[in-house]
C-alpha cells in the first residue's frame, strides 16, 4: 500500500491516535501496515494506552487521528491544533488511501438501513460491497479485511465524522432526511445541518440525492443545494415498491426512493433492486413486531433514538398506543417533543434520565404517565393496562447510555421481557 504524497510529510514521526475504541485500534492497524508507528491516547486508559495528552506528548507528533467520539471542542483537540498539529478524523484519514469509488450515506434517520440495503443489493447484483463508517467496519480496516479485492465501500457518515472533513471524497452522496438530533454535541440545529452539508463540498462527482426534508432545511438556513441535486420523494415510488417489502411504509419508503434514484443513475437493472427489496431484512431493533399476546401487539424500535424516529414509528402503528420511552438526553426540546407525543399516545411509561421531565409534560397534557426505574417494570405495567387491539411500543427517542450499553442491549432487554410474558400467558392458559 502506497502512502499518499499529501500526507507523507506528517508520517515521519509517530502518529497520535485519540480514542482506543474500534476506530482507534483500526487506525493503529492501518498505520502498522504501512510501517508508521503510533501512540494511543484515551482518558479511559487501556493496555499500553496513555491517559495524558499535554504539551510534552503533543510535541512528539505531526499528525493526530481521532475517533468520532472526540468533539472539536475537546481540550486535547484544541491543544493539538494550537500547537500546529494536523488533526484528522479516522474516516477522513483512511479515505486518503482509497482511490476507488465510494458511496456516502448520511441523514438523521434511515441512513443505517439505506447503507445496509445498498450493500445487500450490490452483492446480489454481483458486485462486492462493504458497509463502513458509522456502522460495519471503520474504513481504515477495509484494507486489512479485503486484501487485493476492491469492494465498493458504502459509508454511513455521521455529523460527528463530517464536521471537519478535509479529504474524504465520495463519488455519490445520499442524504436521507434531516431533523432535530445530537444537540448535546452541536450547539444548535443549524450547526448540526452544516456539519452534514460539508459532505456536499467533498463530493468527487455530481451525484447528490436528497430527501424532501433536506431541501426544506436548506432553504430555512439560507443555503443552496447544487444544480445537479436530485430530490427523491415518496410519491415517485408509490406503487413501485415490491409488496411485502420493509420499504412499503414510511420512513422506509423514502429510503427506497433514494436507493432507486441512485441505482438507476448507476445504470443498474431496476429488477435487481426490486428483487433485493423483497428479501432484504433490516438489522434488529428497528421498528419490528416482537409478539402478539391476547390481541396486544408489542413493537421494538430501540434504534429510535431521536424525536423524528419516534414520531415516524407512531405513524406506522395502529390502535391505541402505550408508549415506552425516555433515556439519556442528546439535546433538543424535550417539552415540545412530549407535547407532540401527547397527541398520539394513550399512555406513557417512562424510563431513564429524561423520564421525569417527560412525565411532567404528559401530566399537564392529561395523558396517564408513570416513571419506572427499570425497563421490564415499564413493560409489565403496559402489559397489564393494555387491551385487545392496543399496541405497546418501545421507541425511546433518547440514547440508551444512561441505563444500557447500547440501543441493542436495550432492545434485547425489551424483547426478553415480552417473550417472557408471552410464555407466562401461554403457560397459565393451559
Amino acid at each position: 500500500m502506497d502512502i499518499p504524497k499529501n500526507i507523507a510529510p506528517k508520517l515521519s514521526r509517530p502518529v497520535a491516535v485519540l480514542g482506543w475504541g474500534v476506530s482507534g485500534k483500526s487506525v493503529s492497524q492501518l498505520l502498522a501496515h504501512i510501517g508508521v508507528p503510533s501512540v494511543a491516547y484515551d482518558e479511559k486508559g487501556g493496555d499500553g494506552v496513555l491517559t495524558t495528552f499535554g504539551p510534552e506528548e503533543i510535541s512528539q507528533h505531526d499528525l493526530v487521528v481521532y475517533s468520532p467520539g472526540f468533539a472539536q471542542s475537546h481540550p486535547w483537540m484544541l491543544a493539538a491544533r494550537r500547537a500546529g498539529v494536523t488533526c484528522l478524523g479516522e474516516l477522513d484519514f483512511a479515505s486518503l488511501f482509497w482511490a476507488e469509488s465510494m458511496v456516502a450515506v448520511t441523514g438523521t434517520n434511515g441512513k443505517t438501513t439505506l447503507t445496509e440495503f445498498l450493500v445487500f443489493a450490490h452483492k446480489r447484483n454481483g458486485r462486492e460491497a462493504v458497509a463502513v463508517g458509522n456502522i460495519g467496519y471503520p474504513l481504515s480496516r477495509v484494507f486489512e479485511l479485503t486484501g487485493n479485492r476492491m469492494p465498493l465501500p458504502v459509508c454511513e457518515v455521521s455529523s460527528f465524522q463530517a464536521e471537519d472533513m478535509r479529504h474524504f471524497a465520495p463519488t455519490a452522496l445520499l442524504w436521507t432526511n434531516f431533523d432535530e438530533d445530537h444537540l448535546d454535541r452541536h450547539p444548535d440545529l443549524e450547526t448540526y445541518f452544516r456539519a452534514k452539508f460539508k459532505l456536499i463540498d467533498r463530493l468527487a462527482s455530481r451525484r447528490l440525492i436528497v430527501g424532501e426534508s433536506v431541501v426544506e432545511y436548506t432553504k430555512k438556513f439560507g443555503m443552496e443545494l447544487p444544480s445537479f441535486t436530485e430530490v427523491a420523494t415518496r410519491a415517485e415510488v408509490a406503487g413501485k415498491i415490491p409488496d411485502g417489502s420493509v420499504f412499503s411504509s414510511y420512513p422506509q419508503s423514502e429510503n427506497y426512493a433514494l436507493a432507486l434514484r441512485y441505482w438507476t443513475g448507476e445504470g443498474l437493472p431496476v429488477r435487481a433492486l426490486e428483487d433485493a427489496a423483497r428479501v432484504f431484512a433490516p438489522a434488529r431493533h428497528r421498528l419490528s413486531k416482537v409478539a402478539e399476546i391476547n390481541g396486544i401487539s408489542y413493537w421494538n424500535d430501540s434504534k429510535g433514538t431521536n424525536f423524528h424516529a419516534v414520531l415516524s414509528a407512531l405513524e406506522e402503528i395502529t390502535g391505541q398506543i402505550h408508549w415506552i420511552g425516555g433515556g439519556k438526553w442528546k439535546g433538543g426540546n424535550v417539552r415540545a417533543f412530549a407535547e407532540k407525543l401527547a397527541k398520539k399516545v394513550k399512555y406513557s411509561y417512562l424510563i431513564g434520565e429524561t423520564g421525569p421531565e417527560l412525565h411532567d409534560v404528559f401530566v399537564e397534557q392529561g395523558i396517564p404517565s408513570r416513571v419506572f426505574k427499570k425497563l421490564p417494570e415499564a413493560v409489565f405495567a403496559a402489559h397489564q393496562a393494555a387491551k385487545t387491539g392496543d399496541a405497546i411500543l418501545l421507541s425511546p427517542g433518547f440514547s440508551s447510555f444512561d441505563m444500557f450499553k447500547s440501543y441493542a442491549d436495550r432492545g434485547l432487554a425489551f424483547e426478553q421481557t415480552v417473550l417472557g410474558l408471552k410464555n407466562s400467558v401461554a403457560t397459565s392458559s393451559k
